[in-house]
């Protein structure tokens, strides 16, 4: 997949180009329906499939206090985009001066940066432009000299209600990561990297490597059975998210993440893990005594072996998850 920070590189281009525009957080199954219709209306006319997205949300910029928690970081998001199999993908930083650009401005800015391009699919609630003032059928209107087809695609539904970055979001803070992983597509994760933490872990006999998350919107604090990639390679593995009561019984620190991977020895220091939370253990407890902690973490990795044992990734979902970072 291309990658472009501006819409300048699409002038080159010969061969009609489809564009799927939107934000993308999370890459979810909706999402994914958008990019799946742009891909085949690419083939039927000769032409690529491309993504239009932002760097940032929109609201990170405009209206800060009120921007909502990311399901994927820049990074990851770019990283699953790929996994679509589309030719390319814009990436346009989002600032304060591109906030303010009129949503004409911006129809004939991407008219005349992208002279190929034929068709935008969107989803119906889609908006462009300042104040989000643009529409999908002003730029039908728009671009309608230059023969652009622009595309609406109706929500992809699941249980009842519409799938969306907000309802997945607010699911697996509640906890219900089997929903949300069913409107993503694939296993609620985290992705971060590992940093220097207090070392207790080690301590007390079962290493652990302090994760600094990239997404923000996480499940409730307590002890999951996840599934890691390290280096390209899975590990089973038990994950801590939460405040270290037992150390800590003022509450004063902020809630971490700690992940002790299984039969694993080396150094992962500064390195990037994605972890996939398989099943919830228990809540976060505090102990009265060390001893009590440690035979409690002995049984939350006989726990996490078992369960993972027939109730982790496939195989097939393993490979595909790996490639993601590979290809």
């Amino acid at each position: 997949m291309k990658l472009l920070r501006e819409l300048s590189g699409l002038r080159e281009h010969g061969k009609p180009i489809t564009v799927a525009a939107g934000f993308f957080d999370g890459v979810h199954c909706g999402h994914r329906s958008v990019i799946e219709y742009a891909k085949d209306s690419a083939r039927k006319h000769g032409g690529e499939a491309w993504i239009l997205t932002f760097d940032q949300h929109p609201l990170k910029v405009v209206r800060p206090e009120i921007a909502p928690l990311m399901l994927t970081s820049t990074e990851h998001k770019v990283a699953l985009l790929e996994t679509c199999g589309v030719d390319g993908c814009i990436l346009l930083p989002f600032t304060h001066e591109f906030a303010t650009t009129p949503a004409t401005e911006f129809a004939a800015w991407l008219l005349h940066c992208a002279p190929t391009l034929s068709e935008v699919v969107v989803g119906e609630n889609w908006r462009f432009g300042a104040d989000a003032g643009g529409t999908p059928a002003l730029l039908r209107e728009l671009g309608g000299e230059a023969g652009l087809t622009v595309t609406t695609l109706p929500p992809v539904v699941a249980d009842g209600d519409t799938i969306s970055s907000t309802r997945i979001r607010m699911e697996i803070m509640k906890g219900n990561l089997d929903h949300a992983a069913a409107m993503l597509g694939r296993p609620v994760s985290v992705l971060g990297t590992v940093v220097h933490g207090r070392a207790i872990g080690r301590t007390l006999g079962f290493p652990s490597a302090n994760i600094d998350p990239h997404n923000e919107a996480l499940p409730p604090l307590g002890v999951y059975a996840v599934q890691a990639l390290v280096n390209n390679r899975f590990y089973d593995g038990v994950m801590n998210f939460g405040t270290r009561p037992t150390f800590d019984k003022e509450k004063t620190r902020t809630a971490i993440l700690e992940l002790h991977l299984l039969d694993f020895e080396g150094s992962i220091y500064d390195d990037s893990i994605e972890a996939y939370f398989i099943q919830q253990l228990r809540d976060e407890w505090y102990f009265a005594t060390i001893n009590e902690l440690t035979d409690q973490i002995t049984k939350d990795v006989e726990d996490a072996r078992e369960i993972l044992k027939s109730g982790g990734l496939s195989a097939e979902t393993r490979t595909a998850l790996a490639q993601a970072w590979h290809r």
